[in-house]
């Protein structure tokens, strides 16, 4: 019958002893560094508390009353979303915000990419060339909106002057329900691919020159160093820019639509940001706003949790 051996407190091994010692200040820096980071995440936290999370649940609860704007409310149950279901603008500003998006983000991404690939080589003035592609995003969305709905006038602004002088008059680009929500989109496009540029931008040079080089000697051509090095280290980049891009368009075309079209010809640019805005603060119907803002946002939060399962947050593909 053997004894079982242990190895007292004070005989176990050097190497052990000083795997311990060294293992606390290990823990200890991790625990300050965990603590630094909720220290400097705790501003945005709270901004997003009060400021997002608080408004998006505020507007799920008066999503169930009818309210006036006067102090007047009362608790009708679900009848704003029945409502809601029979309504013919609602469902046609939904399917315009659809359009829109579908449209919009694809436009964003390929342009924002296109630019930042072609502002990314050494050429004379390519500072001055990506200064002036960002500067539209710095002015404010009204002036913009107000400077292309001067130049988009019919018959006396700037861009019917000169399809008139090539024999193109007639056109009128805000006032036609077939050509509205395309200028619309065009001018967005203009308003917000500086900023997208400079973020892929940003991204384009974190990827190392040597993968280029490498591919160049193995004598892959330019659309396979795109295919194989640039798209696959842009997934971050391309996550991130799908994401806000998408957020920004249904949310943030409020004012573009009401300076350039205010939701005309014929209904054919009411987003749904715009038709919220009608609710509250033309019609005084604030309950039936607060519910069709419930519901747009559901609808976003929806696609955006399928775009992080499927793209896993846009990690590598090879990452585990």
């Amino acid at each position: 019958m053997s004894a079982q051996v242990t190895t007292p407190r004070a005989q176990r091994p050097p190497a052990a002893r000083r795997a311990r010692r060294s293992s606390a200040p290990a823990r200890g820096r991790r625990q300050r560094e965990t603590r630094a980071a909720m220290l400097f995440l705790a501003p945005d936290a709270i901004g997003l508390l009060i400021f997002v999370a608080l408004p998006m649940v505020l507007s799920v609860v008066l999503g169930f009353f009818w309210i006036d704007g006067f102090g007047n409310f009362d608790f009708i149950g679900v009848d704003n979303y029945v409502r809601m279901a029979q309504d013919p603008q609602f469902l046609n500003s939904a399917v315009v915000t659809l359009i829109y998006l579908v449209t919009l983000v694809p436009l964003i991404f390929v342009t924002g990419l296109g630019l930042a690939l072609l502002v990314q080589q050494k050429f004379p003035a390519v500072g001055l060339i990506r200064s002036a592609l960002f500067m539209p995003y710095v002015v404010s969305i009204v002036v913009v909106a107000m400077v292309w709905q001067f130049m988009l006038t019919d018959r006396t602004g700037v861009i019917a002057s000169v399809l008139a002088w090539i024999r193109l008059d007639g056109i009128s680009f805000l006032g036609d329900p077939r050509y509205a929500l395309g200028t619309v989109i065009v001018v967005t496009i203009w308003l917000q691919m500086g900023y997208y540029m400079i973020i892929f931008l940003a991204g384009l040079q974190d990827i190392p020159a040597e993968l280029y080089e490498a591919a160049r000697i193995d004598g892959a051509g330019p659309w396979a160093r795109f295919r194989r090095i640039t798209l696959p280290l842009l997934a971050p980049t391309s996550f991130f820019v799908l994401l806000t891009s998408m957020v920004a368009v249904v949310t943030g075309g409020l004012d573009m639509i009401f300076v350039l079209t205010s939701g005309g010809p014929a209904n054919s640019t009411s987003l749904l940001i715009f038709y919220i805005y009608q609710q509250a603060f033309l019609f005084g119907d604030l309950g039936y706003a607060a519910a069709i803002g419930s519901v747009l946002v559901a609808i976003l939060l929806i696609i955006s949790a399928a775009m992080f399962v499927v793209t896993r947050g846009g990690r590598f593909t090879h990452d585990d």
